[in-house]
């Protein structure tokens, strides 16, 4: 019976090398015992209707978030962002209230391009120069850009080579600036793996947000564990709004940090959503159960 005892060692150790695999990507810490990961939890100031308001900090601490993710401002026909934040007043000012505060800002977020053109507006380069030159200002490491409905690549497959060809501009600019944009796109995870490596470049990466795979009935915990700890900047830790992260059926928030914890990623969560359909104005009290409910999770000691 030769052949099947050396099937059998060759399963055995297949199966052995699988589960060691599978342990690898979690960093260890002093005496080999596995690194405490840290999150932190942000809300997205454009979501708790304070868009580019100074406000947007105290009524981030009131939520009871570590931090906010800042908004550049409208687009429409401009040829850049309407931004106070262009004006060193208006940024030292944000600055000094997030200090007092104890607050961080986690991320510049472009979301003018949720409803523009990534892929044709003849100003792109400026808009996210202004961008990366504001994060710089102020110390943020992280732009959110959106890739929209108009710059859907799955719908329209036609734009993505002008798409690729303008993000490796981008990567280029946020490389000499020291940060990464991270995309949103409506791509699954797969698609977005090749769509990074086709723009080459570590600074720009994912903005993972996990309404796109539940919304689109796939494998949360697969996607993310595809796309990898290294290419995901940031994650919008949300789902559609109509209940709270903690009724919501399809969203396992604790398995969510044990595939995490796996993956060896840690870093900011970012709620933009998941408010409730009944109230859905009600930001402190929208917010406020959202964050509480994620630290929870995230934040156990």
């Amino acid at each position: 019976m030769p052949s099947a005892t050396l099937s059998r060692r060759a399963f055995l150790s297949t199966t052995l090398l699988a589960a060691g695999t599978l342990l690898l990507p979690r960093p260890l810490g002093a005496f080999g015992k596995p690194k405490k990961l840290t999150y932190k939890i942000a809300v997205v100031d454009l979501m708790i209707l304070k868009r580019q308001k100074l406000g947007a900090l105290q009524l981030t601490k009131d939520i009871g978030a570590d931090g906010v993710e800042v908004d550049m401002g409208g687009l429409g026909n401009r040829d850049t962002f309407d931004s106070q934040l262009s004006k060193p007043e208006i940024r030292q000012q944000f600055l000094d209230k997030a200090k007092e505060l104890n607050l961080e800002i986690c991320s510049l977020a472009m979301t003018g391009f949720y409803a523009q053109s990534f892929a044709t507006r003849p100003t792109y380069e400026r808009m996210v120069q202004d961008c990366i030159d504001t994060m710089v200002q102020m110390n943020v490491k992280v732009g959110f850009l959106p890739l929209g409905n108009q710059g859907d690549v799955v719908k329209n497959p036609e734009l993505r080579p002008a798409i690729v060809e303008r993000l490796k501009v981008v990567g280029r600019m946020a490389q000499k600036a020291g940060v990464v944009i991270g995309i949103e796109t409506a791509l699954d995870a797969a698609g977005e793996v090749q769509l990074l490596r086709d723009i080459g470049s570590k600074h720009v990466q994912s903005y993972f947000n996990f309404s796109n795979a539940l919304k689109n009935g796939r494998d949360l915990h697969q996607e993310l564990r595809t796309l990898g700890r290294k290419r995901i900047c940031q994650i919008h830790c949300t789902d559609d709004d109509g209940i709270w992260l903690q009724n919501n059926p399809r969203l396992d928030m604790k398995r969510v940090k044990q595939t995490l914890a796996d993956m060896g990623w840690q870093g900011w969560l970012v709620i933009e959503r998941s408010r409730d359909a009944a109230d859905p104005r009600n930001v402190k009290k929208n917010f406020g159960a959202n964050t509480a409910y994620v630290k929870s999770i995230f934040q156990a000691q």
